[in-house]
C-alpha cells in the first residue's frame, strides 16, 4: 500500500505546486468547480421541486402560481416540515455551533467552510422551500457551490487569497447556473462572496460561471426567468420615476431587514414560541397561504403570473403585504433559506403597484408595469442582496433589453446607496451583525482577528512596586533608561504606568509614593483584544503605551501606539497586494 500513497502524495504535491505557480491551472480547477458546482444547483433544484410535487401535487417552480388551494390539509406540510427543522436543530445542537456561510467563510475564515456545515445548511433550505416556506434556494446553490470549492481547495492546500477567489466562483458559478446568467453568476461572486473585483480574479470566476451554465443547459434545465426582448424609448420622466421607484426599494428593503430581526426577538421573547417556533411559524404560513398561494416557496411561479396578467393594484398591494409577512415568518420562525428571489417576486409586485400608482397622474405620463416590475425586481433585490451590478446584469440577462439597463442601474444604484447609507447592511451581512459578528462586507477581514493586542504585545518592560518613593525610583531607573514604567501592587497587579519624565519633575516629592504619578490605571488590554478595539482604546485613553494585562491582573506585555499603527497599515497594504494579484503566485 506505500508505493500507491507515495505516488498520490507526490502527484497532490505536483498539483499544488503547479496551481500556485501557473494561472492556466488555477483556472482549470475554477472550470472543474463550476462543472460541480452547477451539478449541485441541478441536484439541489430537483430535490426541492420534487418534494414540492410530492406534498402539493405541483409541477417544478409553479407552488406559488396556484390560484387556490383546493386541498388546505396538504397545507399541513408547513408545521410539519417545521416540526423536522426542529428536531434537526436539536439533533445539531448538542455537537455543532451555527454554520459557517459563505460570505462570513470569505471575511473571516480565508474561504475555509467545514463540510458538515453545507450539508447541514442545504439539508434544512431544501426542506424548507420543499415544504412551502417563503425562502429561496439561492442561498444554498452559493453555499453547496462555495463549500465545493472550500473543500478542494483546502485538500490542495491553496493560499488564502487563492482560496477566498476560489469559493467566491464557486459560489458565483451556483448563481449563474440558477438563473442561466453566467455574468450575474460572476457579478454575485465578486460583489457578495469576494468583495471586490480584479484581475486576479475576473479569468476564474466568470470560466467557472460559464462552466456551470453550460452544464444547466447540457441537463436541459430551464432558468427561472424567461427571456423577452422589448423595444422602447427611454425618456428622462424615466430616469426621474424609476430613481423614485430605487429610492422606495430602499426603504422597503431596509424594513424588511428590520422587521425580520424584530419577529426572531419577538419568538425568543415566549419561550414556549422559541421552543416551537418552526411549528408555528409553518402554522402561519399555511394560514397566509390560504388567503393567497402566491406566498409559498420563492415565488416563481407567481412572478411570472402576475407579469402576464398585471393584477389590479389592490391586489398587487394586498399581495405584496402578505409576501412580506410570509417572509419574515419563514426566516424569523427558523425555516432556513435566502430572501434572494422572494425579494425579486417582492420588486416585481412593488414596481407594477408603483407604475399604476404613477399613471394616475393628470399630465399622461405612463410607466409600462412590466418596465417597472423589472427595475423594482433589480431595486429591492440590491438593497436586501446587495450587488447593484448582479442585478443590473440579471435583468440584461434575462430580458435581452439594453434599453432598460439604464433606468435599471439608476434604480439598483440609488437603492444600494440609500440602505448603504441609511442602513449599512445586506441582508447576510445584517445577519451576522445580529450575531455580533462586525462584518459589513465579504472583503477579508479575517486577518484582524489574529492581530490580537497578545500577538503584537512588547514583552521586555521595567516593573515597580507602587510604595517605593520616587527618591528610589531615580535610584533605580535612572533618566534616559526608559521612558515610562509599570506600576504594580506587593502582589503584582497592575496599578498603573508612570511616565520617567514624571519622576525627575522638579516639583515632584522625592519621599512620596510613585504610584502617586501613576496614570492609566483603569485602561488595560486583554490579550485577546483585536487590534480594531487596540486602536479605539488609544484614541480614548489619548495614551501613546498601554498594558497588557491577564484575567488575574497581572502585566504581560506592552503594547505602543506607533507599534500598532504600523503593523495595521502593513496587514492592510499585504492584503491589498493580495486582493490584486500583487504577491506572485
Amino acid at each position: 500500500m506505500r508505493p500507491p500513497l507515495h505516488a498520490l502524495r507526490r502527484t497532490t504535491v505536483a498539483l499544488r505546486q503547479w496551481l500556485r505557480s501557473s494561472e492556466l491551472a488555477f483556472i482549470a480547477l475554477a472550470m472543474a468547480v463550476g462543472v460541480l458546482a452547477g451539478v449541485s444547483t441541478a441536484a439541489q433544484g430537483w430535490l426541492a421541486h420534487g418534494i414540492q410535487g410530492l406534498l402539493f401535487g405541483v409541477t417544478s417552480n409553479r407552488l406559488s402560481a396556484l390560484a387556490t388551494i383546493h386541498h388546505p390539509w396538504k397545507l399541513l406540510a408547513l408545521p410539519l416540515g417545521g416540526l423536522l427543522l426542529l428536531l434537526m436543530g436539536q439533533a445539531l445542537s448538542r455537537h455543532r455551533r451555527t454554520p459557517i456561510d459563505v460570505v462570513e467563510a470569505n471575511a473571516l475564515h480565508g474561504g475555509r467552510i467545514p463540510v458538515l456545515d453545507n450539508l447541514v445548511i442545504a439539508a434544512q433550505t431544501i426542506l424548507s422551500n420543499g415544504c412551502g416556506a417563503s425562502v429561496g434556494l439561492e442561498a444554498t446553490y452559493a453555499q453547496m457551490g462555495g463549500g465545493i470549492a472550500s473543500l478542494l481547495g483546502q485538500l490542495l492546500r491553496l493560499r488564502r487569497a487563492d482560496l477566498r477567489n476560489l469559493v467566491g466562483a464557486g459560489a458565483g458559478a451556483a448563481v449563474g447556473a440558477a438563473f442561466g446568467a453566467p455574468l450575474t453568476g460572476a457579478f454575485y461572486a465578486f460583489e457578495i462572496v469576494i468583495g471586490a473585483y480584479s484581475t486576479a480574479s475576473v479569468a476564474p470566476v466568470i470560466a467557472a460561471a460559464l462552466a456551470a451554465v453550460l452544464v444547466l443547459r447540457g441537463l436541459h434545465s430551464e432558468p427561472y426567468l424567461i427571456a423577452t426582448t422589448v423595444t422602447r424609448a427611454i425618456t428622462i420622466v424615466d430616469y426621474g420615476a424609476y430613481a423614485a421607484l430605487g429610492s422606495l426599494c430602499a426603504l422597503v428593503g431596509i424594513g424588511v431587514m428590520r422587521l425580520v430581526t424584530i419577529a426572531e426577538r419577538w419568538f425568543q421573547a415566549w419561550p414556549w414560541l422559541a421552543r416551537w417556533r418552526p411549528v408555528v411559524g409553518g402554522v402561519i404560513l399555511a394560514g397566509l397561504a390560504l388567503l393567497s398561494p402566491q406566498t409559498l416557496s420563492s415565488g416563481h411561479g407567481a412572478l411570472h403570473l402576475d407579469l402576464v396578467l398585471q393584477p389590479p393594484l389592490a391586489l398587487l398591494l394586498f399581495v405584496f403585504a402578505l409576501k412580506v409577512v410570509a417572509s419574515i415568518i419563514s426566516l424569523a420562525s427558523g425555516f432556513r433559506g435566502g430572501l434572494f428571489f422572494a425579494s425579486l417576486f417582492l420588486g416585481s409586485l412593488l414596481g407594477q403597484a408603483f407604475a399604476q400608482m404613477f399613471n394616475l397622474n393628470p399630465w399622461g405620463l405612463a410607466l409600462s408595469p412590466v418596465d417597472a416590475a423589472l427595475v423594482g425586481m433589480a431595486g429591492l433585490s440590491v438593497s436586501i442582496v446587495g450587488g447593484p451590478m448582479t442585478l443590473a446584469l440579471l435583468m440584461l440577462e434575462t430580458t435581452h433589453d439594453f434599453a432598460l439597463m439604464g433606468v435599471v442601474l439608476t434604480a439598483a444604484l440609488i437603492s444600494t446607496s440609500l440602505t448603504r447609507e441609511l442602513f449599512g447592511y445586506s441582508f447576510s451581512t445584517w445577519r451576522l451583525h445580529v450575531r455580533g459578528s462586525d462584518i459589513r462586507s465579504p472583503r477579508d477581514i479575517g486577518w484582524m482577528l489574529t492581530l490580537t493586542a497578545g500577538r503584537m504585545m512588547r514583552r521586555d518592560w521595567i516593573s515597580l512596586e507602587a510604595g517605593m518613593t520616587i527618591a528610589h525610583f531615580r535610584q533605580t531607573v535612572p533618566l534616559g533608561a526608559t521612558t515610562k514604567a509599570i506600576v504594580t501592587d506587593a502582589d503584582g497587579h497592575y496599578q498603573g504606568i508612570v511616565a520617567t519624565a514624571a519622576a525627575y519633575a522638579p516639583q515632584a516629592d522625592p519621599m512620596a509614593s510613585i504610584g502617586s504619578l501613576a496614570g492609566l490605571a483603569e485602561t488595560t488590554l486583554n490579550p485577546a483584544t483585536g487590534i480594531k478595539t487596540v486602536l479605539a482604546c488609544f484614541d480614548s485613553a489619548m495614551a501613546d503605551e498601554l498594558a497588557v494585562v491577564n484575567a488575574q491582573g497581572k502585566v504581560v506585555g506592552i503594547l505602543t501606539e506607533r507599534h500598532t499603527r504600523r503593523r495595521y497599515l502593513e496587514e492592510i497594504e499585504a492584503a491589498q497586494r493580495k486582493m490584486f494579484g500583487e504577491m506572485g503566485r
